[in-house]
């Protein structure tokens, strides 16, 4: 009789292809599929790899959904300097909706963590892109605040009816032209 060896840590070196990129890649590829942040029994079973080997390269499940976030939400637009900001905010918006859409566990994740680094990276760029309006400190967290609940409300009513197609670029041209509007006028 013949008992399969498991290895527990630091992996192997005929598993030289496991890494933090690996990882991530199937851990993103496992929430696309499955609408959640995926256990990590469950991505270690998608490796081939013993559980505890995932901890060699992030010290406890919460760096890993941590990774995992700012990972995801790193994709959404980019703002460019020098371009008119309405359309810039419009691009950060439509990116982040779809993003949310793909990955639809994804807007509960964020929701739930007690990190902000996947907050502070659309923070970070909602700032720059409404930079040219000037806005005081209160206006700009207010401004974030409606917007990010807008997006966040808009994400969440499409999650309870993915039967309608929609253009989503389109379909939230008028609220944020009207946000827009009232971002100009604030001051």
């Amino acid at each position: 009789m013949s008992v399969k060896e498991k290895k527990r840590g630091r992996p192997s070196g005929s598993n030289k292809q496991l890494s933090q990129k690996s990882i991530m890649i199937m851990a993103k590829e496992l929430m696309k599929s499955e609408g959640k942040i995926p256990s990590i029994r469950k991505l270690a079973t998608h490796l081939n790899i013993d559980a505890m080997a995932i901890y060699y390269y992030f010290s406890n499940k919460n760096a890993l959904l941590e990774a995992i976030t700012v990972s995801l939400i790193e994709e959404i637009h980019q703002p460019k300097q020098q371009t008119d900001w309405q359309d810039e905010l419009h691009l950060l918006c439509v990116s982040y909706l779809r993003l949310l859409n793909t990955y639809t566990g994804l807007l509960e994740t964020l929701l739930s963590m007690t990190s902000q680094g996947p907050a502070d990276i659309f923070t970070e760029r909602f700032s720059m892109i409404i930079e040219p309006l000037e806005l005081d400190n209160t206006a700009k967290k207010n401004a974030l605040d409606l917007l990010a609940d807008y997006l966040h409300g808009f994400a969440l009513a499409l999650h309870c009816n993915p039967s309608h197609e929609l253009d989503i670029s389109e379909y939230i041209k008028g609220p944020l032209n009207f946000y827009c509007l009232a971002l100009k006028h604030s001051h």
